[in-house]
């Protein structure tokens, strides 16, 4: 039988998790719990709790959380993409990120001999314990409570994710000069520089005879896009 663990740890620094967690904790054995390790629990042999009954609830809290979120937010996806993106959100990798991003594995209780061996940075006990923090902060504080602590961290990992939109700056610089038929748009290669495996492509766009944009890139397409962005800018576009 597992006897309840009810005391403070002295081994955490509550004020300074509290800051981290951007949350405080009416029930700190939640949180004390949810950064126990089963080594630190199977080490001193009394009975301490450890955070893997936490873990198994915050998998379900941050699937719903998650699910939810990019629901409302990306309507633009169909069903398929949705369970993509999310499994990407939750799985081991993301969730090794979240942790390291607020120092989790400086609060692990783990035993002498996984601290030892690097278990305060593994990713498995790591995303374990972020999954198991977001069960705690929903059992003391609620669902509101938990979805805040969660998106802290999914909505700027969505934001960088999504794919910037390509601008064909060579189409939008062709509509534009042929609303005068008489005008003629050519790119001129100039320059190529470097090895053939490291090539650097520099191309001037003429209009008629006049160089109105010049570019640069590893490729004659993208040297030429550039060369277009740059006399869209100089016509104020």
């Amino acid at each position: 039988m597992i006897c309840v663990y009810r005391q403070e740890n002295p081994c955490v620094d509550y004020d300074k998790l509290f800051q981290a967690l951007n949350y405080e904790f009416k029930d700190r054995t939640l949180v004390t719990t949810a950064l126990t390790h089963s080594s630190y629990a199977n080490e001193r042999h009394d009975g301490t709790l450890y955070n893997e009954r936490l873990e198994f609830l915050g998998d379900s809290v941050l699937s719903i959380i998650v699910s939810d979120y990019i629901y409302l937010h990306l309507p633009e996806l169909p069903e398929g993409k949705l369970t993509k993106l999310r499994a990407a959100l939750v799985c081991e990798k993301s969730l090794y990120l979240y942790a390291k991003q607020m120092n989790l594995g400086d609060f692990m209780l783990l035993s002498k001999g996984e601290k030892r061996t690097g278990g305060d940075d593994r990713p498995s006990i790591l995303s374990d314990a972020f999954e198991a923090l977001i069960a705690a902060i929903y059992l003391d504080g609620g669902i509101e409570e938990a979805r805040k602590f969660v998106l802290r961290f999914v909505i700027p990992d969505i934001q960088s994710s999504k794919p910037k939109k390509f601008k064909d700056y060579k189409t939008m610089l062709q509509e534009i000069i042929q609303k005068n038929p008489e005008e003629k748009i050519t790119y001129v290669l100039i320059k190529e520089i470097g090895p053939d495996h490291d090539k650097h492509f520099v191309v001037e766009v003429h209009l008629n005879s006049n160089v109105i944009g010049k570019g640069g890139g590893r490729s004659k397409k993208e040297a030429e896009q550039q060369a277009a962005r740059e006399a869209l800018e100089l016509m104020g576009y």
